[in-house]
Order: structure tokens, then sequence, then C-alpha cells
């Protein structure tokens, strides 16, 4: 199947502010994903730093920083496309950010459209928004917010994108709200949609989990059952989709 899609939500907990010890984490989880044969791993937001929006003017990435080298090998040695959230400084702002970095080395940024509550005090609103290669479709990249506003996955399906990659810090007392529109997405705009949450306390506040993955039918093909770290993962066959999900450890 030339279009199949091979995808897995990354269900992290990371170390406040530790970006070394979190891209090895982002590697772990990634060598896992490959072992299943996925091509494709979404992260969550802020995910190489933590969501440390006090730490975020200090640790603030570059477009091309040094410090994404390890995870751009990684992905041209093992095929893979991996979406990864830090703090971007560009000229004298700082947004948040997603790097999409693609088998061939190249590294595509995504900057967060819709801010959340109190992030304005530290980040402003992005309009960066390329295309990811999914598969042979393309897929459009959201963070947290963003997808809180319903015109931004339906001009993501007018470019013609058939996959929604949603970056995210969700609390428990949010999820349901939160899936219940990315199913609904799904299925409005004939979607695939990956949701990457975190497993577990990041910024001080608890994370709800729950990293799942929707079929462009709303089906759900895998869910990962509450906080954690772990991959929700699917894959596209012939006869359909497959999905499985994998609890790993934390860091």
């Amino acid at each position: 199947m030339t279009t199949a899609r091979a995808l897995a939500a990354a269900q992290t907990i990371p170390r406040r502010g530790d970006v070394d010890a979190n891209i090895a984490q982002h590697l772990r989880f990634a060598q896992t994903a490959a072992n299943e044969g996925v091509r494709t791993v979404v992260f969550p937001e802020l995910s190489l730093t933590g969501y440390e929006l006090d730490l975020a003017p200090v640790l603030a990435f570059s477009e091309r920083d040094p410090r994404l080298t390890p995870l751009t090998e990684w992905a041209a040695d093992h095929e893979m496309t991996l979406v990864v959230g830090a703090p971007v400084r560009m000229a004298s702002r700082l947004y948040i950010g997603a790097f999409i970095i693609s088998p061939q080395r190249t590294i595509d940024l995504y900057t967060k459209h819709h801010l959340g509550l109190g992030e304005e005090a530290v980040v402003h609103p992005g309009n960066l928004n390329p295309l990811v290669r999914v598969g042979g479709q393309s897929g459009a990249v959201a963070v947290c917010a963003d997808a809180n506003h319903p015109s931004h996955p339906a001009e993501a399906a007018q470019w013609g994108a058939r996959n929604y990659l949603v970056s995210t810090f969700i609390t428990p007392q949010e999820l349901e709200t939160k899936t219940a529109a990315l199913k609904a997405y799904a299925v409005r705009h004939s979607m695939t949609v990956v949701f990457a949450n975190y497993g577990g306390v990041t910024g001080g506040i608890a994370s709800g989990g729950r990293s799942a993955i929707w079929t462009d039918q709303g089906k759900l093909v895998a869910r990962l059952e509450g906080p954690g770290a772990g991959l929700a993962v699917a894959i596209e066959e012939n006869e359909g989709w497959r999905g499985t999900t994998i609890q790993l450890a934390g860091s």
C-alpha cells in the first residue's frame, strides 16, 4: 500500500528543563516505535523542555538549533519523521514551536497559532504552518489550544491534509471535551487524528494522558488508558487499521 501510514502518539513524562535527558527519552520512545514499524511519531507540546513557561526564555531553541542533531540523525538513520516541541526564539520574539524532523535531515518549524491561558505573558502567537509528509499523504500540525478553534483543522483539510497531528498538554478535567472535539474533526474533515499528551506532571500540573489515534471515520484505533508513559500506535494495512499500546518507563 503506497499510501500506508504508520503513526504513533508518544506520551512522555519530561524532566523539568533537562533538554539532554528529554532528548534521550525521545530517542528511546522513537526506537520502540520503530520496532513496531512506525514512521511518524508525534510528541507532546514543549516536549523537549516540559511545559515550563518560566524556563522558556532560558531554554529557547533557535530554528536550526544544534541540540536537535541527535534527533535529526536518528530520524535519517531510521527513515522516521518526528514532531517534537520546544520554545523557539526568532529575532526578538519567543514562540511555542513544533519541530518537524524528516528522514531527509530537513527541519521545518510550526509555531503555535492560538495561545492558551497565561501563555501570552511569555510567548507570541505564531503563523508558521508547514505540511508534513505522512506515508503518501499530507499532514498538518496543531499545538494544544490550536485545536480548540474549529477553523484550524478546517483550514488544514482545505490545504489537502489527511492527517491532523496534535501535540498537547491537556489536564484530566479537559480530556473528555477535548478528545470529543478531536474525534469530531476526524469525521468532519476525513482526517486521521493523532493526539499526543503528557503522561505525568509538568509545570507543576497533572496531565491527563490518554493519548490516542482516530481514523478518518472517527474510529478509535489506539488509546493509552490514563496517565503514565507509553505509545499509542496505529498502522494502516491492506485490511484496515491495526492499533496497539505500549507502556514505557517515564524517564
